[in-house]
């Protein structure tokens, strides 16, 4: 055998990546995997602190999960936790905020002490904030500019303090390539500047082209966000699906607003999130209020390029034609995605923002607020083309001959570590090997 064959090669740097190649090496009897990246550093893309909400999404403040999303959601979201007090990564990269959803007005406020009812047995820890402890635990929810206590009904439904909920999903990539990479008795190589070109199956290996390395693999799994459609279809697989990219954005105030995060009632027509208030852990606790919804025809921000990547994943005929006819033609989301647009305008946006972000804090000001350049990533949103309409959550294509591709758009970074543990189990079966499940558990579940 070569040295450049792998019993497993990820294609990927960000967490979905690091936290298989983590699994890979600490749970299993794998002997030799890979990592390839296409840049010069890990999680460059959608899993920098930068470009996510930095937000541990268990189920308990999203309004926009199911109890029954919400159960799976909570035993992966604990996992991340886990990790980094294993590791010891409390105050470096995983805090503890305080928290909540508010609802604001009399139907939200309604919606919001129904949703505590159902959801307070799946998080003991909940608690209701009327008005009265809101002034006092995040009094800018409250008080306008003129220290006039806000007009309408308003309560949260939230913990104060003590959960973890908060982590630079950037270092925590960096940490489990690191942890993987200590294991004795492994080769764990990671390769930068790696860009895939090419996949092709030959025999039962598969052929990995980069520009300066050629590898071969018993198993290949892709977690290389919107890229991993591209490379799917490239082999044609998964042409079923094609992808929607949805850029999100982040304003960030100049000092600190926010106690904890805070989070608002979805919509249940946007598939997108609302707005939330969070303490930005790069920027001093300074609040950052985002995401905002942008549909983009690339699949990465801030580098250059990959517009025709989108239109080969977009695949666009009449059943992507239906999808987004059933998308605009709702008044809803057609006013969504316009206002989402001019967010992105100059001179405009940022009055145009104001007016949203002045749900959570009714006295925030304009000069209070800039843009976050740089800030946000892209999700890649999966059209389902057989049942013509927008899929919401992972989407996994699995040929069942030794390779996967991973599209994981929000909470893909929560989920990292059960996505991780469901691929582990496929990559052992195929390859008749080990899943030390009971070590599994033991570090990351109990």
């Amino acid at each position: 055998m070569t040295k450049n064959h792998y019993d497993v090669l990820v294609v990927g740097g960000g967490i979905s990546g690091a936290a298989l190649f983590y699994e890979l090496a600490r749970y299993t009897d794998i002997k030799r995997i890979a990592l390839v990246e296409k840049y010069e550093k890990l999680a460059k893309l959608n899993s920098a602190g930068t470009s996510n909400s930095q937000t541990i999404h268990c189920g308990d403040i999203e309004t926009n999960y199911t109890l029954e999303k919400a159960k799976k959601v909570k035993e992966t979201a604990s996992m991340v936790a886990k990790y980094c007090l294993q590791y010891g990564h409390e105050g470096k990269f995983l805090f503890a905020h305080q928290k909540m959803a508010i609802g604001v007005g009399d139907t939200e406020v309604a919606y919001m002490q129904k949703r505590y009812e159902e959801f307070k047995e799946l998080y003991p820890y909940l608690e209701v904030f009327d008005k009265e402890k809101l002034a006092k635990i995040e009094p800018k929810l409250i008080f306008d500019e003129n220290g006039k206590e806000r007009p309408e009904s308003i309560i949260g439904v939230g913990v104060e303090g003590g959960e973890y909920s908060t982590v630079d999903f950037g270092a925590m990539t960096e940490s489990l390539v690191e942890e993987a990479q200590k294991i004795e008795g492994k080769v764990a190589d990671v390769y930068l500047n790696a860009q895939v070109t090419n996949i092709t199956k030959l025999g039962d290996m598969f052929v990995v082209m980069t520009k300066d390395h050629t590898f071969t693999a018993d198993f290949v799994v892709v977690n290389a966000g919107a890229h991993s459609l591209y490379l799917a279809h490239q082999m044609g697989f998964g042409l079923d699906f094609a992808c929607l990219p949805v850029a999100g954005s982040f304003y960030l105030t100049k000092q600190k607003m926010l106690n904890g995060k805070v989070y608002m009632v979805q919509n249940p027509k946007l598939p997108f999130a609302a707005l939330h208030g969070d303490p930005d852990v790069l920027a001093g606790g300074c609040t950052r209020f985002g995401p905002t919804a942008l549909v983009l025809p690339k699949l990465e921000r801030y580098t250059g390029g990959t517009y025709l990547d989108f239109w080969q994943t977009l695949q666009f005929d009449g059943k992507v034609a239906k999808v987004f006819y059933d998308l605009l033609k709702d008044s809803d989301i057609r006013n969504y995605i316009f206002r989402n647009f001019l967010f992105e305008v100059p001179y405009f946006n940022k009055g145009l923002f104001l007016k949203d972000a002045r749900k959570i804090v009714p006295s925030l000001q304009l000069d209070e607020i800039e843009y976050a350049k740089n800030f946000g990533g892209v999700r890649p949103q999966v059209i389902n083309k057989k049942e013509q309409k927008l899929m919401l959550g992972e989407a996994s294509i699995n040929p069942g001959i030794g390779i996967i591709f991973n599209m994981t758009p929000s909470p893909g970074a929560t989920s990292c570590l059960g996505n991780a543990r469901r691929d582990v189990r496929l990559v052992c079966e195929h390859l008749g090997r080990t899943f030390n499940e009971a070590l599994f558990r033991q570090e990351l579940l109990d």
